[in-house]
């Protein structure tokens, strides 16, 4: 149904007297001609920045038979796209990922809602990424296998990455069990030239197991659940060997948790703070 919508000046000319128009500067209304292909609609827009017309192609459908076209603003720039040093100085701050890891159970949604709180309160856009709003939606197709394990993380990464680039600070609460798939997105971070903090959410097997608020530990042994990580041999943890934030959630409390993450980024100048009056 679609066709294609060409934008250059010299289609304009050929049919500028058709189209009864003199000029797409000012706000202007026209209607085609019947003897215009239906499948056509030839336009000219005068930005002077763009200087590759033919390359403006988008599809319009045949029964278009009106446009009506506003002048635009004067006093802004066309730009190919934003820098990411644009959008921080716009923000008013630098994106970066805190990735955190650990166990089922470790803590590590409670910390990340507790330091997305801390952030916004302070006046850092922040956003957070976790199972209830990336499993019942971006990855509700995915299951528990290790492939669809490993797509979960790389979708995750891929998102925290774009998040990041806009100047928010992403916090990720993840099991992320494998080595490998947190070194993925972490390179493609790195490439990106954005900050990634790996934050290892750290308890032992036994304390993860008594908190079980969900009963997920006690479905593993019983069998119900399969493949659950730490306890199913199939699905191991593995924990990072040299994260930026080590906190041991059996030893400290939320708040003392949320502090040691934030000490650590306005340590690094990573962000800075702006508490509400």
């Amino acid at each position: 149904m679609a066709s294609n919508c060409v934008i250059a000046t010299k289609n304009f000319y050929r049919h500028q007297a058709e189209l009864k128009m003199d000029s797409l500067e000012r706000e202007s209304s026209f209607s085609l001609p019947n003897s215009t292909p239906s499948s056509t609609l030839l336009l000219a827009l005068s930005l002077p920045s763009i200087t590759n017309y033919s390359n403006l192609i988008a599809p319009v459908s045949p029964r278009i038979s009106h446009l009506k076209i506003t002048k635009m603003a004067t006093n802004i720039t066309w730009h190919a796209g934003l820098t990411r040093e644009e959008r921080n100085k716009y923000n008013g701050q630098q994106g970066l990922t805190l990735w955190l890891t650990g166990l089922s159970a470790s803590g590590k949604s409670t910390i990340a809602i507790a330091l997305e709180q801390h952030l916004l309160h302070n006046g850092v856009t922040s956003y957070r990424l976790d199972g209830d709003n990336i499993r019942f939606g971006l990855n509700k197709d995915l299951g528990f296998t290790e492939a669809d394990r490993n797509e979960n993380i790389r979708r995750i990464g891929e998102v925290a990455k774009l998040f990041a680039d806009n100047s928010t600070v992403t916090i990720t609460s993840f099991i992320s069990p494998y080595i490998a798939d947190r070194a993925s997105s972490r390179k493609i971070h790195e490439d990106a030239g954005i900050p990634f903090i790996e934050v290892h959410v750290d308890v032992p097997l036994d304390v993860a197991e008594a908190r079980d608020p969900k009963g997920l530990y006690k479905k593993a042994r019983e069998g119900i659940i399969k493949d659950f990580t730490g306890v199913s041999a199939s699905a191991p943890y593995e924990a990072p060997v040299n994260p930026e934030i080590k906190i041991e959630n059996d030893k400290v409390t939320v708040e003392e948790a949320v502090q040691i993450i934030v000490n650590y980024l306005t340590e690094k100048g990573l962000v800075t703070l702006k508490p509400s009056a």
